[in-house]
């Protein structure tokens, strides 16, 4: 048999690695979010006066993963609404539950790119009632209530899901942002505020269905909704 040169063994043997360890979805890049002092201790009251929780850290046990769409149409738009560290004026339905600004651990983009804005173990605001338990899944799209999330980001979201899981063991659930009301009543539902709520349509049934068809097991307990007012 003729012997190929080394050059060449190495240098398919290094195109063959670039090959499978390309593409969006086995890279998770950090882009960090502003969160400064004063967003930690708005953070911190956010806790304590929904939750009940009164501690001197932001740290969180993930319990849920949520999935939702960012209703702006690009990267760095997504990525500047979640920078702020206090609400802009055109959030009036989450501004009743105070000024802190949303935010969530990561955001994908239309390539199914992956970025991280802040660690899984800090309290993100993304999640009525479940903030102090949640990892936010944040997706580019979803501008003006279209279902448009590609292929590439049910890639992604897939691929992340597993690496979160992987990380948290005890993540327990996965949901879809117009869920979040399965659990008001669960044990893990601490919102004191009964007043506090707002309709969600993120991701929707659809995007939720093909990548909960991936994780049976954090599907399969989800709480059934009850009867509730919108």
């Amino acid at each position: 048999m003729k012997r190929l040169p080394l050059f060449i063994l190495i240098l398919s043997f290094t195109t063959s690695c670039r090959h499978q360890a390309s593409g969006p979805t086995t890279i998770i890049s950090q882009k960090p979010i502003s969160f400064s002092d004063s967003r930690k201790t708005a953070t911190k009251l956010y806790l304590k006066e929904h939750y009940g929780i009164d501690r001197d850290s932001i740290e969180i046990d993930p319990k849920i993963i949520v999935i939702h769409w960012t209703a702006i149409g690009t990267l760095d738009g997504s990525w500047r609404a979640f920078n702020r560290e206090t609400l802009s004026s055109g959030r009036p339905d989450v501004s009743k539950g105070g000024n802190l600004n949303v935010s969530v651990q990561y955001l994908i983009d239309r390539d199914g790119s992956i970025f991280q804005l802040m660690p899984d173990s800090w309290m993100g605001r993304h999640v009525i009632g479940l903030n102090h338990c949640a990892i936010g899944i944040e997706n580019v799209g979803g501008l003006n209530g279209k279902d448009d999330l590609t292929e590439e980001q049910l890639a992604a979201n897939i691929f992340l899901v597993r690496h979160i899981k992987k990380k948290h063991p005890g993540v327990e659930y996965l949901i879809g942002h117009h869920e979040y009301r399965k659990f008001e009543g669960h044990s893990l539902w601490l919102e004191k505020d009964s007043g506090y709520r707002t309709v969600k349509t993120d991701p929707g049934d659809g995007f939720m269905s093909r990548l909960g068809g991936i994780f049976p097991e954090l599907r399969k307990t989800l709480p059934t909704a009850s009867a509730l007012p919108l």
